[in-house]
């Protein structure tokens, strides 16, 4: 069985966090400055959670969130002088909702135990994986070379030589400009090798739309 814990939940509407990946954070709200300083105080982590659209406008309250989100560990932390936090997060491991944890009237955040998921990669799948990131470099290539031309002949293998499979595809899964379900549905897959197919789907799938008439857009990372 998966290890699980207990966690203080960060939901979010547009922020999707990735293994590996660091993201920063402004923190402002009561509640979430008190979510800020207990952190701070104990484990320094915190379940990144992301609120499905249908749901944005609950953001005040606490509305649904995807059970699956990912546990973020605070590498750098600055208060400031009126009380809002600035933090960055360290994306460390997948997480499943479990059940939330009843909320005493001190407490003004939400609590959840989660369970700790695991990114499986297959040592057999590494030769596929290997041409799935070749196929992807030359996907991105393409969706850069739409709004910037000059740009894009640096998107190349040697670019990336340095960086693992597992890095590289959780980096461009964060990065790039795809809408916050469909992030959710890259965090969602179950192995290494999964979130390399539905990745390379997903960028042909763009790159598609927007090679149809009259389509516009760009495929510019953030």
């Amino acid at each position: 069985m998966s290890a699980r814990v207990e966690m203080p939940l960060f939901p979010l509407s547009s922020v999707v966090l990735f293994p590996r990946v660091q993201a920063p954070l402004h923190l402002f709200e009561p509640r979430y400055r008190q979510l800020a300083q207990r952190v701070l105080d104990g484990g320094k982590q915190i379940g990144m959670v992301t609120v499905p659209p249908q749901h944005t406008d609950e953001m005040l309250g606490d509305p649904p969130v995807y059970p699956i989100g990912c546990t973020g560990l605070v590498a750098h932390s600055r208060r400031l002088p009126d009380g809002r936090f600035d933090l960055i997060l360290s994306g460390m491991q997948r997480l499943r909702i479990v059940d939330e944890t009843p909320r005493p009237q001190d407490r003004l955040f939400r609590v959840a135990e989660v369970e700790l998921l695991d990114d499986p990669f297959p040592p057999e799948e590494h030769e596929r994986v290997a041409g799935l990131r070749e196929r992807i470099i030359e996907l991105v290539r393409q969706l850069v070379a739409r709004s910037d031309s000059e740009r894009s002949v640096e998107i190349t293998p040697e670019l990336f030589r340095e960086v693992d499979d597992t890095s590289f595809v959780n980096s461009l899964c964060h990065s790039l400009a795809f809408s916050a379900p469909e992030k959710q549905g890259l965090l969602e897959a179950e192995t290494i090798p999964t979130r390399f197919d539905r990745l390379e789907g997903l960028l042909s799938f763009r790159l598609a739309e927007l090679a149809r008439p009259g389509e516009t857009g760009s495929g510019s990372l953030h």
